[in-house]
């Protein structure tokens, strides 16, 4: 079985896929959980998409990940946006930074690739009294007969036997058993949110942010990843021929306070 590796589609990680809205965002500074001047610690954090945020609504934001090519990525974003993002090599279960240090971690379309009860002790080890873990998720959203469905069962017909975890993007986007994770981990009091969003791709970006999934870019063999593309183009121009397509998404956070 193929081991997922983020880092073979970084290229088109960094420019098909959108990340969360802005009003995740102001969702959480509305909770007072994202403000200016918060040490924030972004693990898993790829090419920044989360960390960008942060650090636009005044964080000192440190980004982590174990992909090389996804934080070099990141970098270029970052820079892009004239945003200073300290980023480092490192896994959310063991990140080398101070203990006590932080008031902020954040973890974005990740928390499931981890060793879940190691991250979230890590998490709490990282933050002061007080300090919040944001763990959050954004799905896209199948539904009969929408772009999103018949993009699903190609995958499936390409990648019949992903690893674990592959299609984790694949439900419905709320995942409970996340509230277990922080709170055997000692967090309390925990809080959840969830709001659904279309975002505009184009055939082109919707077939980048598809190669840049677990079921394809992460896991499959790059002629493998280039039929699944010509297929991919063949189904949306066949099926879906309109040059916008509004595809819906589902956020959904847990908000956890270390006490």
């Amino acid at each position: 079985m193929p081991v997922v590796d983020f880092g073979r589609t970084s290229e088109d990680y960094s420019k098909h896929r959108m990340g969360f809205p802005d009003a995740f965002f102001t969702r959480l500074a509305r909770e007072n959980v994202l403000r200016p001047g918060l040490r924030a610690v972004d693990v898993g954090s790829g090419t920044g998409t989360v960390a960008r945020g942060l650090a636009r609504h005044g964080c000192s934001v440190i980004a982590l990940d174990v992909s090389a090519s996804m934080l070099a990525a990141g970098r270029q974003l970052a820079s892009e946006a004239g945003l200073p993002i300290d980023s480092h090599e490192a896994p959310a279960e063991a990140t080398g930074l101070p203990s006590g240090a932080f008031d902020l971690v954040t973890a974005g379309q990740c928390w499931h690739w981890f060793d879940r009860p190691t991250a979230a002790r890590e998490a709490a080890r990282l933050l002061v009294p007080g300090g919040k873990l944001v763990i959050a998720h954004l799905d896209w959203v199948s539904m009969p007969g929408n772009a999103v469905a018949a993009t699903e069962a190609l995958m499936d017909a390409f990648n019949p036997n992903p690893p674990d975890h592959a299609r984790f993007g694949c439900g419905v986007g709320l995942y409970p058993q996340w509230l277990r994770d922080v709170s055997d981990a000692g967090f309390t009091p925990l809080e959840t949110f969830s709001f659904d969003v279309l975002l505009p791709y184009t055939h082109e970006s919707w077939r980048g942010r598809s190669r840049a999934s677990a079921m394809v870019g992460a896991t499959l063999p790059p002629d493998a990843v280039e039929r699944f593309d010509a297929a991919h183009a063949r189904l949306l121009a066949e099926r879906f021929p309109h040059p916008a397509l509004d595809i819906p998404h589902r956020v959904f956070a847990l908000i956890a306070t270390r006490p």
